[in-house]
């Protein structure tokens, strides 16, 4: 599993890939905490092994993905370029 935080127009976003060993696939639970309003959670899947082992690579390369005021690059990268 790995996870990472953002912050976007207030709101925080947080994405976490889980790895289904029998299937080869993520799955992606998004929680997405309002500023204003209810919060919400989505699960996206599947997900491509490739395209999973690429978003767990980079949010790897944060050293605190958990920050969602971090302005690193992978944070940059990963939320391509939307943060506040």
């Amino acid at each position: 599993m790995a996870s990472i935080s953002g912050s976007i127009m207030g709101d925080e976003y947080i994405e976490s890939y889980y790895f289904c060993d029998q299937c080869g696939v993520y799955t992606v639970e998004i929680f997405h905490d309002r500023f204003l309003g209810d919060d919400e959670v989505f699960v996206r899947g599947p997900v491509p092994k490739p395209e999973g082992d690429a978003k767990i690579e980079l949010i790897g390369r944060c050293p605190e993905p958990w920050n969602k005021k971090c302005r690193c690059n992978a944070h940059q990268s990963y939320f391509e370029g939307g943060l506040d």
